[in-house]
C-alpha cells in the first residue's frame, strides 16, 4: 500500500478566513460563536451562532458567478483555491485523471432551498431560478472545484451528516493509497446558519439556548445544553508520498489511518455505551498499524450536547483502556462551533497543524467537570507537547462514526 501525505491546507472558518488566521486563532483560544447576524433573532429561541466572518464573494468571484452559487460552494472553492495554492501543485505538470475530488456536505444549499420556496409561494414554482438545482444540490462543491482545476479523476461527495468531513478525507485516503489517485482536493462545506437551518435544529431541541457566547459551545463541561451551529469549509490537497517527494513538495503529516462503523441504533441519538464509535476508533487504529497507546491527542467530536459528550467519552475508555486516561482530548468545536459536514474537514486541518507543530488546543470556556467525562480534557489554554500521532472524531446523525490518524512524516 501506498504511503498519503496532507501538502495543501485551505480553510474559512468561524475564526479565520484562511488556514494562518484559523489557525493562530486555534492557538489563542479565540471565540468564534456570536450573536447572529445572518438574521433576525427576534423571537426566536437560538440567538448565537458561529458564523464566518468579512467574508465577502467579489473579492473571490464575478458578481456573474455569485449569483449562481450557494455560500457553501463559494466557501469550499475560496479553501479549495487556498489549499492548492498552499500545495505548489502545477496542474500543468499533472496527470489530471489521476486528480480527484471528494467534498463532503450535510445538507448543501439549504439557504438557496429556502430562498427559492419562498420565492416559488410568492411568484408560482415555474418562476423560481433557472440556477436553483445546480446551486442547491449538494454534490456542486465538488463539481465546482474540479471544474476550476481540471481534475479529471474520481469526483463525488460523502453524506453522512456530521461525519462527513472526515470521512472524506479518510475515502480520499484510499483513493490514492489502493492507486486509483495520485492527488485528492478532499474535505467539507456548509452554510445552514439561517432561519431555516437553525429552525429544523432548535426545534429538536439540539441547539444551545444561551445567550453568553462564553457558555455556550462548552464540551465536556457539566453545564452543555446544545450544540451552536457553525458554517465555513475546510480542504486538504492529499498526495502520494513519492509523487510528493518527487516535486520537493511541503509536507505536513502524513495520514495514517481511518476507520469507519455505524451505530445502527437511533437516527440522532449516540450509542450511550460508545460501543460501535469504539469499533471505528480501533479499526482506525489497526488500519494505521500502531498501538493504542501511541495516540497522543484526540481531537475529539464534542459537540456541546449531554449524550455525544458522554457517549464519546465511554468510547475513548472502550477503545483505548488505561491509556484513555494519559491522552490527551480537546473539543476545537468550543471555538468554531459545529460546522455540521464541513466539521471533520476544518478538524483534520486542525489535526494536520497540531501533528506538525506539537501543539494540543484547548477547549476553551470549560469549567465545570463532568465526571461523565473524566478524561484529560486539555481546559481553556492549549499544550505544546509531543504529537507523534494524533486522531480526530466525528460522529454523524443515523449513527455514522469516523475517525482518521495523522502522524508525523518520517
Amino acid at each position: 500500500m501506498r504511503r498519503v501525505v496532507v501538502t495543501g491546507l485551505g480553510a474559512v472558518t468561524p475564526v479565520g478566513n484562511n488556514v494562518q488566521d484559523t489557525w493562530e486563532s486555534i492557538q489563542t483560544g479565540k471565540c468564534g460563536v456570536a450573536p447572529i447576524t445572518h438574521f433576525d433573532t427576534e423571537g426566536r429561541k437560538v440567538k448565537l451562532a458561529a458564523e464566518v466572518k468579512d467574508f465577502s464573494p467579489e473579492e473571490h468571484f464575478e458578481r456573474s458567478r455569485i449569483r449562481k452559487m450557494d455560500p457553501f460552494v463559494m466557501y469550499a472553492m475560496v479553501a479549495a483555491q487556498e489549499a492548492m495554492e498552499d500545495s505548489g501543485l502545477d496542474t500543468e505538470k499533472e496527470d489530471l485523471l489521476r486528480c480527484g475530488v471528494l467534498v463532503s456536505s450535510g445538507i448543501g444549499g439549504l439557504g438557496t432551498i429556502k430562498n427559492e420556496c419562498e420565492r416559488g409561494l410568492e411568484k408560482g414554482f415555474d418562476r423560481v431560478s433557472p440556477h436553483f438545482v445546480p446551486m442547491s444540490i449538494t454534490n456542486m462543491a465538488a463539481g465546482q472545484i474540479a471544474i476550476q482545476f481540471g481534475f479529471h479523476g474520481m469526483c463525488s461527495t460523502v453524506v453522512t451528516a456530521c461525519a462527513g468531513g472526515t470521512n472524506a478525507i479518510g475515502d480520499a485516503f484510499r483513493q490514492i493509497r489502493d492507486g486509483y489517485q495520485d492527488v485528492m482536493l478532499c474535505g467539507g462545506a456548509e452554510a445552514c446558519i439561517n432561519t431555516f437551518g437553525v429552525g429544523g435544529f432548535a426545534a429538536m431541541n439540539a441547539l444551545c439556548t444561551s445567550t453568553d457566547p462564553n457558555r455556550a459551545s462548552i464540551p465536556f463541561d457539566k453545564e452543555r445544553s446544545g450544540f451552536v451551529m457553525g458554517e465555513g469549509a475546510g480542504i486538504l490537497v492529499l498526495e502520494e508520498y513519492e509523487h510528493a517527494v518527487a516535486r520537493g513538495a511541503k509536507i505536513y503529516c502524513e495520514v495514517v489511518g481511518y476507520g469507519a462503523s455505524c451505530d445502527a441504533y437511533h437516527i440522532t441519538a449516540p450509542l450511550e455505551d460508545g460501543a460501535m464509535a469504539a469499533v471505528c476508533m480501533n479499526n482506525a487504529l489497526k488500519d494505521a498499524g500502531i498501538a493504542p497507546e501511541q495516540i497522543d491527542y484526540i481531537n475529539a467530536h464534542g459537540t456541546s450536547t449531554h449524550l455525544n459528550d458522554k457517549g464519546e467519552t465511554a468510547a475513548i475508555k472502550r477503545a483505548f483502556g488505561e491509556h484513555a486516561y494519559r491522552l490527551t482530548v480537546s473539543s476545537t468545536k468550543s471555538m468554531t462551533g459545529h460546522l455540521l459536514g464541513a466539521s471533520g474537514a476544518v478538524e483534520g486541518i486542525i489535526l494536520a497543524l497540531s501533528v506538525k507543530e506539537d501543539f494540543v488546543p484547548a477547549t476553551i470556556n470549560y469549567k465545570v467537570p463532568d465526571e461523565e467525562c473524566d478524561l484529560d480534557i486539555v481546559p481553556c489554554e492549549g499544550r505544546h507537547i509531543r504529537v507523534n500521532y494524533a486522531m480526530s472524531n466525528s460522529l454523524g446523525f443515523g449513527g455514522h462514526n469516523a475517525s482518521i490518524v495523522f502522524g508525523k512524516c518520517r
